[in-house]
């Protein structure tokens, strides 16, 4: 009996922690009222920049659905890239701002993501950032010599 028990006991909190953990289904995008995230552009190029130089961004959007948009997440691709946005809601009609700023100490070429959650009708949107940037020196990759002006590598031949 007392086995019996203990077994209906172990199959009712498995059955309970089961349904507890299912992930709810997002019904945004079938409510015709939703939200809609309406962006001027989801990409933005810095072209060539300077080290160090600003690399912040805004991407402006607006909400052209019925009901207000709340943002609850906005992540970037990685720690180079820090994304902010809008904590309160946006209202159907209004207007505002997501901002992505990238570490521009990097040298070189780069893309970056910025992916944004939140109850729109589309409740994932990807936002783009390139560009390259250049160091203080863009012309040459090799240290020159001083009495010479020759690449350093070529110092090291013999006359």
């Amino acid at each position: 009996m007392k086995k019996l028990i203990y077994i209906c006991a172990l199959i009712t909190t498995w059955s309970l922690n089961s349904n507890a953990q299912q992930t709810p289904v997002n019904t945004s995008s079938n409510d015709a009222d939703a939200p809609i995230m309406t962006f001027a552009s989801d990409n933005h190029d810095f072209g060539t920049i300077k080290q160090g130089d600003n690399g912040t961004c805004e991407f402006k959007f607006t909400n052209t659905g019925k009901t207000p948009l709340i943002i609850s997440n906005a992540k970037g691709s990685c720690g180079c890239t820090v994304p902010e946005w809008p904590k309160d809601p946006i209202k159907p009609g209004e207007t505002s701002a997501i901002k992505a700023t990238y570490d521009t100490k990097r040298i070189g070429a780069f893309t970056k993501t910025v992916t944004v959650t939140s109850n729109a009708k589309d409740p994932s949107k990807i936002l783009t950032i390139h560009g390259v940037v250049e160091g203080e020196n863009p012309t040459s990759t090799m240290p020159l010599r001083k009495d010479e002006g020759a690449p350093f590598e070529n110092s090291m031949k013999s006359k």
